[in-house]
């Protein structure tokens, strides 16, 4: 299951920031911010979709994630090799390394990964 983009932005907020009270987290939010009612529906949303729970102290929710942020776009980078690479990770990282506009430093510090997962694997 997925957030939408302004889920997303406040679950990087209780990622970053938890536990978290419902005012803290309206504090947290930039500007433009949404209405208390949209912030209350979508943590609801959230709530419902297992993104984020809460505990009850006195009349207060504190925030906190039941979804770690690492498995969340661990999850996103799989639909998206499935999606647009025929599920193929080579294509992927191959796209990845051609158009993100990586400095040959990146490509290093990215080779010096790829060599140590094979080295974990051989």
């Amino acid at each position: 299951m997925s957030l939408s983009k302004t889920e997303e932005q406040l679950m990087e907020l209780i990622w970053e920031k938890h536990p978290l009270y419902f005012k803290d987290l309206l504090e947290a939010i930039p500007e433009p911010k949404p209405a208390a009612t949209t912030v209350a529906t979508l943590l609801k949303r959230m709530q419902e979709k297992g993104f984020v729970g809460y505990t009850l102290r006195g009349n207060s929710r504190e925030y906190y994630p039941l979804v770690k942020k690492e498995k969340y776009f661990k999850e996103h980078v799989n639909d998206l090799i499935h999606n647009f690479f025929s599920g193929n990770p080579v294509q992927f990282a191959s796209f990845f390394t051609k158009s993100s506009g990586l400095t040959a430093r990146q490509l290093e510090e990215l080779k010096a990964i790829v060599e140590q997962e094979i080295q974990k694997k051989s």
